[in-house]
């Protein structure tokens, strides 16, 4: 076998993790007794990007522009009406079931809401543990050490495995759910609004765990969010996305110091001063035709 060249070893460190290409996600409108088909919504249409190796990239817009469906749809929870999706040069939307099953080890998701995405029937250390055993990785003793170390890294006690979710506290069912999402070793993870639902002061704890976390593990995370002051805090790259398209993409002091698309600004002009005596201009988005 030949070996590869210097260009081409180059060019296998430049190739992104992830790379999503005119992605569309369309919901039918029905109607009538018939419940025939009378349109469309395009809760995503057209969506492009790519995401490096151990990078954070923010997709940013408010409720409703479809950025949820975005990473719900590349990890084929949602799906697709057209557009590829690849992950470490792998066709998501191309492999088999068997073959998705070994791929979803490497991508996870962490929800919005801490409390939802836990099962109240079951103890925390099965919650954690759960993925292990779907996929053959640990069992008995070695499950139940593994269960705890990750509980631990994030930043609970080994006690709390045997525990349900109601005895914690939002904050702490984040720290769950961010450990079964690092059960499986995984190489991105779909952060969806993972900070929304809690306090200002555990936002920042919550923050600073996931960025540990990328470091420690060389993680890649596409970070969901509406919250510009967020996303500048955690982000590399930052996308602005608006009724279902991507309008405006670029490095993250570039979107913030430098917006260019009115949406970006506006989105800019809503987050808070630190200081109250300083007061900010809020600027209106009426909306345009794309």
């Amino acid at each position: 076998m030949v070996a590869p060249t210097n260009s081409a070893q180059a060019a296998l460190l430049e190739r992104p993790l992830l790379e999503v290409v005119n992605l569309e996600t369309h919901f039918p409108v029905r109607r009538g007794v018939l419940q025939r088909v009378v349109g469309h919504v395009k809760a995503v249409d057209g969506v492009s990007f790519h995401l490096a190796k151990g990078e954070t990239l923010g997709l940013v817009g408010e409720s409703g522009c479809g950025k949820t469906t975005v990473g719900r749809t590349i990890l084929r929870l949602i799906p697709a009406t057209g557009g590829q999706v690849f992950f470490d040069g792998k066709d998501v939307y191309a492999q088999s079931a068997a073959s998705m099953r070994a791929l979803r080890r490497q991508m996870q998701i962490i929800f919005q809401d801490p409390g939802g995405s836990l099962n109240p029937r079951m103890r925390v250390g099965r919650i954690v543990g759960e993925p292990l055993e779907v996929h053959g990785m640990a069992s008995g003793d070695e499950l139940r050490h593994r269960v705890e170390s990750l509980l631990e890294r994030c930043g609970l006690w080994r006690q709390a495995a045997d525990r349900y979710p109601h005895e914690f506290s939002g904050g702490q069912r984040q720290r769950i759910g961010i450990a079964r999402a690092l059960a499986l070793e995984p190489r991105m993870i779909v952060c969806d609004e993972p900070t929304s639902a809690l306090d200002v002061s555990i936002q920042s704890q919550i923050l600073n765990l996931l960025s540990d976390l990328q470091d420690e593990f060389g993680l890649s995370y596409l970070f969901i969010s509406h919250d510009m002051a967020v996303i500048h805090h955690i982000c590399d790259r930052i996308a602005v996305m608006w009724n279902g398209k991507i309008v405006e993409a670029g490095s993250r002091d570039d979107i913030i110091e430098r917006p260019k698309h009115a949406y970006t600004q506006a989105l800019l002009s809503a987050v808070p001063e630190a200081d109250p005596r300083r007061k900010k201009a809020r600027l209106k988005f009426e909306g345009m035709k794309m």
